[in-house]
């Protein structure tokens, strides 16, 4: 099984400021057992061909997972749902419920963030957001199901695209 977590940050991705949500999202899925090995993590900018780029790479590397963490909220340059629905070929929207329903047990404004989730080829492709806190919390909620999920998709990894 191979993982990659793309982090979307302007200021990481300019050299100006580390993202720790991309490390700690990367060691999570480590550490779930999931991968036996590392777990690619690349940082791109806030910005939507850029994403799209990424997460086409990672598709056509043969990522079985991909998770992607920030540029999920309502700034104007938070556009990463946009980009995954451009690459994606179905939703899973109960993933991306489940964590806003969870993160509001927490705090009102975590269903305020936009991700989504979905299936590219037998690729899985979540959003998540920004924080290492809630990129914590959100994992926590996708362990349990992600085995299922990646061997109903046949854990073959992702598909060529375009």
């Amino acid at each position: 099984m191979r993982a990659v977590v793309i982090t979307v940050s302007t200021s990481a991705a300019a050299g100006d400021a580390d993202d720790l949500s991309g490390p700690k999202l990367a060691q999570l899925i480590v550490d779930s057992g999931l991968v036996g090995g590392q777990v690619e993590n690349i940082t791109v900018a806030d910005n939507q061909g850029a994403i799209v780029t990424a997460l086409n790479d990672a598709i056509s590397s043969g990522a079985n997972l991909v998770l992607t963490t920030g540029g999920t909220g309502f700034s104007t340059d938070d556009v990463t749902p946009e980009a995954t629905r451009e690459v994606i070929d179905r939703e899973a929207p109960g993933l991306a419920e489940a964590i806003r329903a969870d993160a509001a047990k927490r705090i009102t404004t975590g269903i305020l963030t936009r991700g989504i989730a979905g299936i590219a080829g037998s690729t899985l492709i979540i959003n998540l957001p920004g924080s290492p806190k809630a990129v914590e919390e959100s994992f926590a909620v996708l362990a349990p199901v992600l085995p299922h999920a990646l061997a109903q998709l046949g854990g073959t990894g992702g598909r060529d695209r375009h």
